[in-house]
């Protein structure tokens, strides 16, 4: 479920012509850096680490900076807005560096969501119903 709704993501997003930014590894990365490049997208992988063979198909261009979980403050700088898809704790980094250090948009599709102590949804994500819903909500921001 997460592979195709980060492949859906990503084709929006590369039919909107924006770039897009990604880890460049396996799973929910993967897919949508298959997704935005299936649409003719720009799609940059910022590896962890410095292995080639590492490096998911369908990116146009790879960062490799060695920084491990560190890169994250790179792809979050970098960013206009943030999609979170599943639940990986390298998500979590991003989210937190991008609502509390950039105060950029967080939308999570299927993500992590904040609970304040009372169970209720803290303001650091939109949730979105579906991809289209994620990427509409992320363009509006730009």
């Amino acid at each position: 479920m997460e592979g195709e709704q980060a492949r859906r993501v990503g084709r929006l997003l590369g039919e909107a012509g924006v770039t897009v930014l990604c880890g460049g590894g396996g799973g929910v990365m993967a897919a949508v850096a298959e997704g935005a490049s299936s649409a003719g997208g720009l799609v940059v992988g910022v590896r962890p680490d410095n292995d080639r063979g590492a490096v998911c198909a369908g990116l146009s261009a790879v960062l490799f900076t060695n920084m491990g979980e560190a890169r994250n403050a790179i792809l979050v700088e970098s960013a206009d807005a943030v999609i979170i898809i599943g639940g990986s704790w390298g998500t979590l980094s991003e989210l937190a560096l991008a609502r509390h250090r950039r105060g950029i948009p967080v939308i999570s599709l299927g993500g992590w969501q904040l609970l304040d102590a009372d169970g209720n949804p803290l303001e650091a994500t939109v949730s979105a119903i579906d991809p289209a819903d994620a990427v509409s909500r992320a363009l509006a921001t730009g």
